[in-house]
């Protein structure tokens, strides 16, 4: 049985400034979340690539083609209402940030891990005044409570739509250090997001990469270039 979706029945999609920031309709009638809230968002930018996407559509709503909608959706009906909860949940992947743990061989594998993730958490000492420290090995290390207190604190200052976006930078990469690099432009995104890669990349070059891994590894992909293009929107 084919999954039912809905039709597209309007004409035009106009982006309207409400109260809320910008809502989205379509022939005049304001589109409204899963939840019945009105889909309004705080920038006029994010906004019109909302718009876009249900411009886009023809014949069928396809939902899987309409990426910011669903993270606006996500920001309005969840985050807006369990702020803290999310904003507890990123803020913990300091304590076992993805670049504080180290392989202790091979020698060239060590090798590239620090000299692509100390610059980062070098980076994150001198911006966002939290020093991570790395260790050889997987048994977990404490980190400062001092650190992870100041990175817990600009976690939590972020609105709901930047930490919907937020979410997916650390969810896919497996860094809270790296999320907060690509928000803050210390590199490009694709640059950031092969860097969360690096083990990975590793295993491939010496034993292959099967196409099932791959796919995964591009949806991921995917899904981090659209957050950092969500973040900056909103």
């Amino acid at each position: 049985m084919s999954e039912w979706r809905p039709r597209v029945f309007w004409k035009e999609v106009s982006v309207v400034p409400v109260d809320e920031g910008f809502a989205i309709q379509l022939d005049g009638r304001p589109v409204k979340t899963p939840a019945k809230k009105l889909l309004a968002l705080p920038t006029r930018g994010l906004a019109g690539a909302v718009a876009a996407e249900w411009a886009a559509q023809k014949d069928h709503v396809d939902p899987g083609s309409m990426p910011m909608t669903r993270t606006a959706n996500a920001a309005i009906d969840k985050v807006a209402l369990q702020h803290a909860e999310v904003a507890d949940m990123l803020a913990a992947y300091g304590d076992t940030d993805l670049l504080c743990y180290r392989a202790d061989s091979p020698a060239e594998l060590v090798a590239r891990q620090s000299s692509l993730w100390d610059p980062a958490l070098d980076w994150a000492e001198t911006t966002l005044g939290a020093r991570l420290n790395a260790v050889a090995g997987v048994m977990h290390e404490p980190q400062s409570p001092d650190a992870l207190a100041r990175l817990s604190a600009r976690v939590h200052a972020l609105d709901p739509f930047r930490l919907a976006a937020f979410h997916d930078l650390v969810l896919t990469s497996g860094s809270l250090v790296l999320a907060f690099a690509a928000a803050d432009d210390w590199q490009d995104a694709e640059t950031i997001w092969q860097m969360s890669r690096l083990d990975e990349l590793w295993q491939i070059e010496h034993w292959g990469e099967d196409p099932e891994a791959q796919a995964s590894a591009e949806r991921k992909r995917r899904a981090f270039l659209h957050a950092k293009r969500f973040f900056d929107l909103a």
